[in-house]
Parts: C-alpha cells; sequence; structure tokens
C-alpha cells in the first residue's frame, strides 16, 4: 500500500481527494449496516420476530455509550485535521491521548451505571410485554464489550484524521465480518438464541478493538504516542468537549427519539409496530451508507483545509460533497420507493409485519433526495471547530422538528402521524441547515485571504 500522509488533503484534487476518503468510510459503513441488517435478518428467521424489537430496544442505551467514543474521537479528530494543517504535531498527540483518557473514563462509568438500573432502563426504552427478557438478555451482555466499541469508534476517526481511510475501513470492517460468522457459530450452529446474538456483537467489538492497537503501534500510523500524552489537558479537553458535545448531543436525541418511538408506537400497534419501526431502522443505517461515507470523507477534508486557509478548497469540498451525496441519495430513493415489500420479506414472514412496514418504509424515505444538504452542513460546522452553530444544526432535524411531530401528529392521524414525522422533519431541517450553511460561506470563505 502507497504510504499516505495528511499533507494529501491540502495539496490534492478535491474530487478525487474526496472519492479517495469517501469510498473507504462508504465500504466501511456499508460492511458495518450490512452486519447490522444480516444481524437482524438472522435473529429474525432464526429467533423470531420480537427479538428483532428486543435488539431494537437496546440498540439506543448500548450506542449512546458507544458514541461517547465517537463524540471525544470527533470533537479531537477536528483538532487533530487542524493541528496537521498547521504542522502542530505535538498538539495532536496530545489530543490524542486525551481522547484515549476520556473514552475510558466516561464509558466505564456509564457502563456500570447501566448495569446497577437494567430492570429500569430496559422498560423505558419500549422492553415491555414479551420484548423485556430476550432485550435484557442482549442488554447485560452487549454492555460488557461497549467499552470496546467506544474505543473503537474514536480511534477509527483519529485514523481518518490522519488521513489512512483506508485503515478506518477496516477498522469497520472486522468486527462486522466478524459479528456475522459468529452470529452463524452462536445461533445457528450452538443454538444459543439471545444469547448467542449478544455474544457474537461483544465479541465482534473486541476483534476490532485489537486491529486499532494493532495499527497505532505499527509503523502506519503518524501519531505515536508517549505516556505524557494520556494526562488530561484543561484546555484540550474543554476544545474537545465543546466540539464532540455535538456528536453526543446528536446520540443523545437518537438515544430519545428510540425511546418515544418505541413507547409511542407500541402503545399503538405492540410489538408487530415496534418490530416495523425496526425493521425501518435497519434500513436507515444500511441503504444511506455512501451518503455517511461522504459526510465521513469530507470531514478531514475541509477540517485540513480550513486550518490550513485554503479557503477556496473548503468551498470546493462543501459543493462537491453536497453533489455526490445528493446524486447518491436520490438513487436510494427510487430502490427503496420500488422495493418496500421485498425488502420486508428478508427479515420476516410475520403477516402482521408485512402489511405494516412497506408502507412505513416508503414515508420515512420520502425526502431522502435533499438529506444530504442537512449532513454536509452540520459536519462543515464541526469540521472547523464552530461547535454552537454545529450543535444547533445538528439538533435542529431530531430535536428541534421530529420530536415535537410525534408526540403531536400521532394525537390526529394515529400510527400513520409517527411515519410522517420522518419527512416533514427532514424537509424542514434541510432548509434551516441550507440558509445558515450559504450565510457561513459568504460571510466565511468567500474574499477570504487564501493560502493554497
Amino acid at each position: 500500500m502507497a504510504k499516505v500522509s495528511s499533507v494529501d488533503l491540502g495539496t490534492k484534487p478535491i474530487s478525487k481527494l474526496l472519492i479517495k476518503q469517501a469510498v473507504p468510510a462508504s465500504i466501511g459503513i456499508l460492511v458495518m449496516s450490512l452486519n447490522i441488517l444480516v444481524d437482524t435478518i438472522f435473529v429474525g428467521n432464526w429467533i423470531g420476530s420480537t427479538a428483532i424489537a428486543a435488539i431494537n430496544v437496546v440498540l439506543p442505551v448500548s450506542f449512546f455509550i458507544a458514541a461517547l467514543g465517537m463524540s471525544i474521537g470527533v470533537g479531537g479528530s477536528s483538532i487533530i485535521s487542524r493541528a496537521l494543517g498547521a504542522d502542530q504535531k505535538e498538539k495532536a498527540l496530545k489530543t490524542f491521548g486525551n481522547q484515549i483518557t476520556l473514552t475510558l473514563l466516561f464509558t466505564v462509568v456509564l457502563v456500570v451505571f447501566g448495569l446497577l438500573y437494567v430492570d429500569d432502563i430496559i422498560p423505558a426504552f419500549g422492553g415491555k410485554g414479551a420484548i423485556f427478557e430476550p432485550a435484557k438478555i442482549y442488554y447485560v451482555i452487549v454492555l460488557y464489550g461497549v467499552p470496546f466499541l467506544a474505543l473503537c469508534m474514536m480511534g477509527n476517526t483519529v485514523i481518518r484524521a490522519e488521513g489512512k481511510p483506508k485503515f478506518a475501513m477496516y477498522a469497520m470492517m472486522i468486527p462486522s465480518v466478524g459479528n456475522l460468522i459468529l452470529d452463524y457459530v452462536f445461533i445457528n450452529l450452538l443454538d444459543l438464541g439471545m444469547y448467542g446474538a449478544a455474544w457474537a456483537t461483544t465479541g465482534s467489538y473486541i476483534l476490532c478493538f485489537v486491529f486499532i492497537v494493532w495499527f497505532f503501534f505499527s509503523k502506519n500510523a503518524e501519531l505515536k504516542l508517549r505516556f505524557p500524552h494520556l494526562g488530561l489537558s484543561k484546555r484540550i479537553v474543554s476544545e474537545i468537549g465543546s466540539l464532540g458535545f455535538v456528536t453526543l448531543s446528536r446520540q443523545a436525541v437518537v438515544s430519545i427519539t428510540y425511546l418515544f418511538m418505541n413507547n409511542i408506537l407500541y402503545d399503538l400497534g405492540g410489538e408487530t409496530s415496534v418490530t416495523a419501526y425496526a425493521i425501518v431502522g435497519r434500513m436507515l443505517m444500511f441503504a444511506l451508507f455512501p451518503v455517511f461515507g461522504i459526510t465521513q470523507g469530507f470531514l478531514p477534508i475541509a477540517g485540513y483545509n480550513y486550518g490550513a486557509g485554503a479557503y477556496s478548497r473548503v468551498r470546493e469540498t462543501i459543493n462537491t460533497a453536497i453533489k455526490y451525496a445528493v446524486i447518491l441519495a436520490t438513487a436510494i430513493f427510487v430502490l427503496l420507493m420500488a422495493f418496500p415489500d421485498v425488502i420486508t420479506r428478508m427479515f420476516t414472514q410475520d403477516a402482521e409485519v408485512l402489511k405494516e412496514t412497506p408502507s412505513a418504509m416508503r414515508w420515512v424515505f420520502a425526502a431522502t433526495p435533499i438529506i444530504a444538504i442537512q449532513l454536509i452542513g452540520a459536519a462543515y460546522f464541526q469540521a472547523i471547530g464552530k461547535a454552537i452553530p454545529a450543535l444547533l444544526l445538528t439538533l435542529t432535524r431530531q430535536g428541534f422538528f421530529f420530536i415535537p411531530l410525534i408526540l403531536i401528529l400521532p394525537k390526529f392521524y394515529g400510527e400513520l402521524g409517527v411515519w410522517m414525522s420522518f419527512p416533514i422533519a427532514d424537509v424542514l431541517a434541510t432548509l434551516v441547515t441550507a440558509y445558515f450553511l450559504n450565510r457561513e460561506i459568504k460571510a466565511h470563505l468567500t474574499n477570504q485571504p487564501i493560502k493554497e
């Protein structure tokens, strides 16, 4: 493999550079999403449709704790990208060391808390009735592996900030492939049911962690830590926190959304509606992988060039990322509108779930062609270190629009009101983001001194 340096982020043509960054990110996200998708198909066909709902109840809790690693990673990697762009390698090293320390501290504390209050947390997130027992089995075992996942998510963003997208892709692929193999062994061959599904997931997190550790001790890594770098710096922790809070807030709102959705849908349609939401949620993770990949590829390019003062390259990066993402999102929209029934039958043969899910899927993905603007716009502010606008724009869709809509519309339209809330929130959030992104470009990226 050819030697890749972070300097490439400021010198290579933007279009080729974005593809070089986004394709490995997309492949990594695709494999990770396929893992979640196939895992759900295995669980649905080998254990039962209630098991799908059970996993859906657990995901927001475990993902929120793991998202601490992601938020610390994204916040710190924004600093690292800009520091490398400004030739401040010691600051980049200190930031990386602080990321490791913070991730360990927060995730271990939250895992202990999560295990102590398991019987209260699961029902709060919709794990009621027949869903409770399988959800508890899955929750407890997966929580043991969450600190490993958090460290992997943090390390992955640092690898990408170094300009090593292929290694970041491998880090996402390893747990995905590992989980599928372990799923087959534990669920199908050993017939361990929910225990097997849970241990397969936890085992895959540990495999990813081993790879991340190997990378940073190998010659491929640009950042070579020393023990003093692990000591917390108030200034760096503050900057990581302000930027990482954006990602953490987004995941917190996602977890709150799951809480509301699972409870609202359980009250309106029981286990069938919760299962339908679980299937649609998996498709949201899977189908949009190329758009998320472009967003991931966009972050280090925008951050590096902003730190280097190459403002024309930043503008070009924004425009190119949005163009590519819109094209891909439109193609995804067409496929999902055409084949929702076929997709649903992959997960389950339950007649009630088959009846409800296709219509829900069409509503949820109705505004897909325009979401790229919202994703890239919010990511831009995070990439350049502007925490407050990044936070507000990140929360716009889920927090400011979607949650109020799912609390209001079902009172008038029942379960249909829940599904209608998705495209309405997407449209409103995109309009708001487009306005602020355009204003930012005119104010700070136009007619600025350029260092190319």
